[in-house]
């Protein structure tokens, strides 16, 4: 079923319980997002979904409404010693995120949410778990772990979530997935609900193999990359990079951005640089401890911190407001990243802008990221007055300044560990049945 125009749907038109209605109200949630208004009625009638959505579209209040209707609608056991609902989420970041809309929404419910990711708060989160909780929300690797010490089971739970699923599989998470969704009832004894960036040929087996006659539906923009972003490249040597980044940052003085980098040792020779002219970012990568990157967070969704250098693992699931500008210090090697990298600003309907330093180092991929968003990068010259003199970072400790010249293509590598990632090959194709295409102008990316 193909739709063109999508005309506006309030959350008041649906039947849901008045203690739902109030932490939407609360919320200032009053007009259904394209993934909301196709979703809803499906869920809400107790089918299984698999639905492709960017983030920022609106994708986790949806399967958080169809939870709480669910647990509202059918009252179950009150002893809370095991889990009614599980979200599963890849990172610990999202998994925070969802936590802490789940309260908002679900704030009039009375239902208890318990919080459960890697890293950090181990005796806390499980004392936690032990007191029981309605609804449980947590990273995999956790979540198995309280499982096995035999804190809470599975066999009670009426509505499974998977969010981010393509991203399970990019992490290496998919066996811990079948592990916890084969100790639950069986598929047409719960709801499962799955949302995914893309619904791949993989994505679509753990669908089919683990739930009941998934309806499928995916949200199509018009073009891949929302219409409020403004797209800008500039192509700069290697060596006129961090000079150009800084021009930038003077001239736009952004209220908030992000500037994404390909390596963790990039993230720190740019932070070093940015810190020796006058600027005071963060940096959010793989190997920052979890309380630091909470920390981090914090501080950047506040008024704390202005420039957050981050590499993709901050480039999906996060919703943080108001970021007005991207920038992709380094060009992504990988097409579906320079979606999701420049999908962090001009969120829920904001403008903003993502601007590219396409170098010689990155400059391949550029034709394959065109191609895929379908469209050119517009190239912006390069004004000498962008190209201001800058201060080079002080000395290490050692004595040995830190290499002016960035390190070359060739001494990268091709594996995982150091360098250039390898490319992933999955599939775009997604299959037919008991699918709803929705193609709308949505600019909420």
């Amino acid at each position: 079923m193909n739709h063109n125009v999508l005309t506006e749907t309030t959350f008041n038109s649906f039947d849901l319980p008045e203690p739902l209605l109030e932490g939407l109200r609360f919320a200032n949630f009053t007009y259904c997002t394209p993934i909301q208004q196709v979703a809803l009625p499906l869920v809400l009638q107790g089918l299984d979904l698999a639905g492709q959505a960017q983030t920022g579209t609106g994708k986790t209040a949806a399967f958080l409404v169809a939870l709480f209707k669910t647990l509202l609608t059918h009252p179950g056991t009150q002893d809370r010693k095991h889990p009614r609902a599980l979200v599963i989420a890849p990172t610990r970041e999202l998994a925070i995120q969802i936590a802490n809309d789940a309260r908002q929404l679900g704030q009039f419910t009375g239902f208890k949410i318990s919080l459960v990711y890697g890293g950090t708060d181990y005796r806390q989160q499980l004392a936690e778990v032990s007191d029981g909780a309605d609804i449980l929300i947590g990273t995999p690797g956790r979540l198995i772990d309280f499982y096995k010490q035999k804190l809470f089971r599975l066999d009670r739970i009426e509505v499974v979530v998977l969010d981010e699923a393509d991203r399970m599989f990019d992490l290496g998470f998919i066996k811990d997935i079948r592990f916890l969704l084969r100790r639950m009832p069986k598929p047409n004894k719960r709801q499962s609900l799955l949302f995914s960036a893309t619904l791949s040929y993989r994505v679509l087996e753990l669908a089919y193999e683990h739930m009941n006659n998934p309806q499928l539906v995916r949200i199509e923009p018009e073009r891949v990359t929302a219409r409020s972003v403004l797209q800008l490249a500039f192509y700069p040597s290697n060596e006129q990079k961090s000079s150009l980044l800084i021009g930038l940052l003077r001239e736009k003085n952004p209220e908030r951005c992000m500037i994404f980098v390909n390596t963790k040792k990039a993230a720190e020779q740019l932070k070093l640089c940015l810190s020796a002219n006058g600027f005071n970012p963060g940096v959010l990568s793989g190997d920052v401890p979890q309380k630091k990157r909470q920390n981090l967070l914090r501080q950047f969704q506040g008024e704390g911190l202005r420039i957050l250098i981050a590499t993709d693992v901050a480039a999906r699931g996060l919703h943080i407001p108001d970021v007005t500008h991207v920038f992709n210090f380094d060009l992504p090697q990988d097409v579906e990243d320079y979606v999701h990298r420049i999908g962090r600003t001009a969120r829920l309907g904001n403008s903003g802008e993502a601007i590219s330093l396409v170098c010689e180092e990155y400059v391949y991929s550029l034709p394959e990221i065109e191609d895929f968003v379908g469209h050119k990068l517009p190239m912006t010259p390069l004004r000498a007055d962008l190209l201001p003199e800058i201060q080079k970072p002080r000395k290490h400790h050692s004595g040995h300044a830190p290499k002016k010249k960035p390190v070359s293509g060739k001494n990268h590598g091709n594996s995982n560990m150091n360098g250039r990632p390898r490319r992933r090959k999955g599939s775009k194709k997604t299959a037919k049945p008991n699918t709803q295409i929705i193609r709308t102008d949505t600019t909420s990316q």
